[in-house]
């Protein structure tokens, strides 16, 4: 396994840990769990650059490396539904692109063909990525009178953040459906097929 594959796996491995973190219940778990979140989001951007600069794109890296996304993200939104933060229509939106383009995806390699990630798949992600890193950031702020640090007053920024964290991930929301109505429409002939 190549270097880029293997930060695709640890990317996969670092999830369990993440969601430890985020649900769990000590002093600036929020914090630990977003030097998680982090850690993992960079091998996402160093397994695509180093395996395209050493020529080590592999059939496994395109698709694991969609696929850890996913389960990173998921794993976040679900997360966040759990604890008051976000909306479940829009893990349900989210869930419904996902298992959508993963299907059509093994469609396509059941007839040997690789469906990569595209343009809209990559802004999709990313922007996810953001909103995920905005709310736990938020979290972080609202838990620091927890530690002794009380320099603002939670009830005042508490409802504000939820909205920011709610319009946040309602946007990565609708790059998610954008990027999968484009997914379907370019791979529509693996539909067509089966």
């Amino acid at each position: 396994m190549n270097l880029p594959n293997k930060l695709t796996v640890g990317r996969i491995i670092l999830v369990p840990f993440f969601v430890a973190a985020l649900l769990a219940d000590f002093p600036l778990n929020n914090a630990v769990a977003m030097i998680i979140f982090v850690m993992a989001s960079l091998t996402d951007m160093f397994d695509g650059k180093i395996a395209r600069k050493n020529g080590l794109v592999t059939d496994f890296g395109k698709f694991a490396d969609p696929l850890a996304d996913k389960i990173l993200v998921l794993a976040a939104f679900l997360c966040f539904v759990q604890l008051g933060i976000c909306d479940c229509v829009a893990v349900i939106i989210v869930l419904f692109r996902e298992f959508s383009v993963t299907s059509i995806r093994l469609i396509a390699a059941s007839k040997g063909k690789v469906v990569a990630a595209n343009m809209w798949g990559k802004a999709k992600t990313v922007s996810q990525m953001i909103a995920i890193i905005a709310v736990i950031a938020m979290q972080i702020v609202l838990e620091l009178p927890e530690v002794g640090l009380n320099f603002i007053n939670t009830a005042t920024f508490e409802p504000i953040f939820f909205v920011v964290g709610e319009v946040l991930i309602w946007i990565s929301v609708v790059f998610t459906i954008i990027s999968g109505v484009v997914y379907i429409v370019q791979n529509r002939q693996f539909i067509s097929q089966t």
